[in-house]
């Protein structure tokens, strides 16, 4: 059963860095034997880094659920900011550079590849040489409090626009309040400048 644990902490991790290092912490209680062991991970949010709890079902007469602690690491490579960067700054390649060293020593909300920063905006100042945490930045806002905003809605073959006043500021992707002409309030998805997709 633990070697079936190690390899499977080991593929999922893997694809994270260069080199996976686990640690298993067996039960104290002694179990029976575990028939064709499937390993699985009980919160599948998260990267599979530091320590973490697998659970492992056993087929067989012996259908019981085992759980077990395990610490994962992982050395690779993530990007730190290059320099201090002030708020609002809209981050771009050259405000990253990479580090290697152990991933699962991160804090948990660090983003570990540059590709989801670039394009960012930094909610505050950042320190040099700092990993950065998912709420750090946003998306670029594109739809700014009060403004004119084009509302659509749509369907199959067909497609309804109507403007609109934002009561709230937002990024790609965010949901925010507009007021229609009529003083009605709806939400609304960012897609784009000034632009918001209602959906069903």
């Amino acid at each position: 059963m633990l070697d079936a644990v190690r390899a499977f902490l080991t593929a999922e991790a893997a694809p994270l860095g260069d080199e996976v290092s686990v640690t298993l912490y067996p039960p104290a209680a002694h179990f029976p034997a575990c028939q064709q062991p499937t390993p699985f991970l009980r919160d599948t949010s998260r990267a599979p880094l530091g320590r973490l709890s697998v659970g492992v079902r056993c087929s067989g007469e012996d259908r019981r659920t085992r759980y077990l602690q395990a610490e994962v690491s992982v050395i690779g490579r993530y990007p730190v900011t290059a320099h201090a960067i002030e708020a609002g700054t809209r981050l771009t390649r050259d405000d990253l550079e990479e580090r290697r060293g152990e991933l699962d020593r991160l804090p948990r909300r660090a983003l570990r590849t540059v590709e989801a920063i670039v394009g960012q905006e930094a909610r505050r100042s950042l320190a040099a040489g700092r990993a950065i945490q998912s709420h750090q930045v946003r998306a670029p806002r594109l739809v700014e409090r009060g403004a004119s905003v084009i509302l659509e809605a749509g369907g199959q073959g067909f497609r309804v626009t109507r403007r609109a006043e934002a009561l709230g500021a937002g990024g790609r992707g965010e949901r925010i309040r507009v007021r229609l002409d009529d003083r009605r309030i709806l939400e609304g998805r960012v897609i784009g400048r000034n632009r918001l997709a209602v959906d069903d």
